[in-house]
């Protein structure tokens, strides 16, 4: 009798413990180069979800881009963190990530081609409704996101935290098909007043569905706890701001629901 309750015991934990968040890593290629890629999803949501890819920041495909994966599954997406850079490249200094950012921002149709593979993988998967589709990113991922937004790219909507706002390639006015949703610090000296006003000014002629929260006193990374570490090791004007962080990810919870409700 002892033998058959531990017996049922261990199989109630077990099968409650089989819906839970999953991840995985995904190898892809483009033009003959290998990436690597993180899905992840909740199986204990049934059905197809819409699907949300992750644009990292410029020190490349991290944890960090993941951990935001795993809290967007968590909240009943399935989630693609992407790789813009290429399997094996991740910075742990800023030269080389500013040498890995800038070799994809110097070739835009490439990086759009990036982006497009990894959406095309997310619109694949079985837990995934390929017609709903958004796109995050932060700091340079959060420049990439509002690049597809600009090109007209088919989205449901894109998320901006701390990203690059400014571009070469401005919106022309009717191809912003996404909703736009942008988070940034007023104390960012990577994103100043004036480059948040021309932003703006870009996207109401463009007539975009946008929103920019502006964060007083707040600085650049905002989301990333690695802020503060990365500010001390190397001077850089950076800063964690859990206040930020928690009210940025509300306030991209309602946007989502909003634009995912049909």
């Amino acid at each position: 009798m002892k033998r058959l309750l531990v017996w049922v015991l261990l199989c109630g934990l077990t099968s409650a413990g089989h819906a839970a968040l999953r991840g995985k890593e995904i190898v892809y290629q483009v033009d003959g180069k290998d990436f690597t890629g993180y899905l992840a999803w909740d199986d204990a949501v049934t059905g197809k979800r819409p699907g949300i890819l992750v644009v990292h920041e410029w020190w490349g495909h991290n944890a960090y881009a993941r951990q935001r994966a795993d809290k967007l599954a968590e909240l009943g997406y399935t989630a693609f963190a992407l790789d813009m850079y290429g399997s094996g490249k991740v910075a742990d200094h800023p030269e080389d990530a500013k040498r890995f950012m800038q070799a994809v921002m110097s070739d835009m149709p490439q990086a759009e081609k990036r982006f497009n593979k990894a959406k095309s993988i997310l619109q694949q998967q079985a837990t995934v409704d390929p017609r709903h589709v958004a796109a995050i990113g932060y700091c340079f991922g959060g420049g990439v996101v509002l690049h597809m937004a600009r090109i007209g790219e088919d989205l449901d909507g894109v998320v901006s935290f701390h990203g690059s706002l400014g571009t070469t390639e401005p919106a022309q006015k009717g191809r912003v098909k996404a909703r736009v949703l942008v988070f940034t610090g007023a104390a960012d000296p990577f994103a100043p007043a004036e480059t948040v006003t021309a932003f703006e000014q870009e996207m109401r002629h463009a007539g975009a569905n946008f929103r920019v929260v502006s964060y007083p006193g707040v600085k650049h990374s905002f989301t990333n706890p690695a802020a503060d570490g990365y500010a001390a090791r190397f001077a850089m004007p950076l800063a964690y701001d859990p206040q930020a962080d928690e009210d940025s990810w509300r306030r991209t919870q309602a946007f989502f629901k909003k634009i995912f409700k049909n």
